[in-house]
C-alpha cells in the first residue's frame, strides 16, 4: 500500500458515565464508571479504496467515525487522516472530506437545493468553473432536475439523500464518509446511490469508509472489511475471505429433467425437496464442480445453481 489516507495505531477512545445513583443518594454524590467505545485499534486504507466498516450496535463504529472526521478527541492513540491530525487541523480537514449521514441532513431546510449547492460553494471556495463542472456531472449521476428546485423540506427520504451525497461532493472531496446511506430507502433509491458510489470512486478515485446495516450495500460495492466489535477489530480483508472463513455451508439448487424417485449425492446432504427442484448443502471442503459432476454422472439436470452464504449469517456466525 501507498502512503494511507486514513491511518490509525492503538486509537483509544473511553466515556466517563455516571452510574444511577441508589436508594436516596444525593445527586452531587454520585459514581463514575469508564466505558470504553474504541480499544486500541490500528489500520490504514489506501487511496481509491471502498471499506465497509461493520459491527453490531455499540462496537465503536460511530465513535470511530466521528474521530476521523475530527467531532471527537482520542483518548489515546495516533490518527492521520490525509496526513492530517482532524481535531487539530479543523479547517484544513474538513475541506479535504465528505460526511453523509442517513439519518441527518445537511441543506438548509427552508432552502431550494440549488441555493443550498450555491452556498456550499462559498462556504468550500469552490471556483464558479467547477462547481459548474460538478453540478452537471451530479445532475445527470443522480437525477438532480427533479427536484432541484425544491426546498429540502418537501423532498422524499430517497431525494435528500441523492442531494446530500451531491452537497458533500460539490467541492471535490478526497474522502467521503458514508453512515447508512440507503437507510428507509426503496430498491430503485438504493440502486441508484450504489451505482453513484461507483461512478465517484472509478471517475475520481474518492476513498469510500461505509458503514452500514444493509448488508447488500456491502456485498455490491467493497472489497474489503473492517470488522469492530466492543471496540476492537475482528476482521480486516476481502469479503471474499470472510465468507470463505466464517460463511458456512453453501447450497446447490438443482433442477431435474425428471422424476427421480430419490436423489442423492456424495459430499452434500439433501436439505430440501419440491417435485423436480432439490437443494444441497454442502462444506467448504467440497467444491461445487465436483458435486455437478456427481449429480451428472447419475442424472440428468436441466438447470442448477450455487448459492453462496448470506453475509448477515456469516457476520452474525463470526460475532
Amino acid at each position: 500500500m501507498t502512503q494511507p489516507i486514513i491511518a490509525l495505531e492503538n486509537l483509544t477512545k473511553t466515556f466517563r458515565v455516571a452510574l444511577k445513583p441508589e436508594g436516596r443518594s444525593l445527586p452531587w454524590a454520585r459514581t463514575w464508571k469508564t466505558v470504553t467505545a474504541v480499544d486500541a485499534i490500528s489500520l490504514a486504507i489506501g487511496r481509491g479504496e471502498v471499506v465497509g466498516y461493520l459491527g453490531p450496535n455499540g462496537a465503536g463504529k460511530s465513535t470511530t467515525i466521528k474521530m476521523m472526521t475530527g467531532i471527537l478527541t482520542p483518548t489515546a492513540g495516533t490518527l492521520r487522516v490525509a496526513g492530517r491530525v482532524p481535531w487539530r487541523e479543523r479547517r484544513q480537514h474538513v475541506a479535504g472530506i465528505g460526511v453523509v449521514f442517513g439519518q441527518r441532513n445537511t441543506l438548509w431546510w427552508d432552502l431550494p437545493v440549488q441555493e443550498s449547492l450555491d452556498l456550499l460553494r462559498h462556504v468550500y471556495r469552490v471556483p464558479p468553473a467547477r462547481f459548474a463542472e460538478n453540478l452537471t456531472r451530479f445532475r445527470a449521476l443522480l437525477d438532480l432536475d427533479e427536484f432541484r428546485f425544491k426546498p429540502a423540506r418537501d423532498l422524499s427520504l430517497g431525494q435528500l439523500m441523492r442531494a446530500n451525497l451531491a452537497a458533500a461532493l460539490m467541492h471535490d472531496p478526497g474522502l467521503l464518509f458514508l453512515d447508512e446511506p440507503t437507510i428507509g430507502l426503496d430498491v430503485v433509491a438504493k440502486d441508484r446511490i450504489r451505482a453513484f458510489i461507483r461512478e465517484i470512486n472509478r471517475e475520481r478515485g474518492v476513498t469510500v469508509l461505509l458503514t452500514t446495516h444493509d448488508l447488500s450495500d456491502i456485498e455490491q460495492l467493497c472489497e474489503r472489511v473492517i470488522v469492530i466489535d466492543h471496540g476492537r477489530t475482528r476482521y480486516d480483508g476481502a469479503l471474499s475471505e470472510l465468507v470463505e472463513r466464517y460463511g458456512g455451508d453453501r447450497a446447490l439448487q438443482v433442477d431435474f429433467a425428471d422424476d427421480y424417485a430419490e436423489v442423492a449425492v456424495e459430499g452434500a446432504t439433501l436439505e430440501s425437496r419440491e417435485g423436480r427442484r432439490a437443494v444441497f448443502r454442502f462444506g467448504r471442503g467440497v467444491t461445487a464442480a465436483a458435486l455437478i459432476g456427481r449429480l451428472s454422472e447419475r442424472y440428468t439436470l436441466a438447470d442448477l445453481t450455487v448459492r453462496e452464504p448470506d453475509i448477515e449469517d456469516t457476520l452474525r456466525r463470526m460475532y
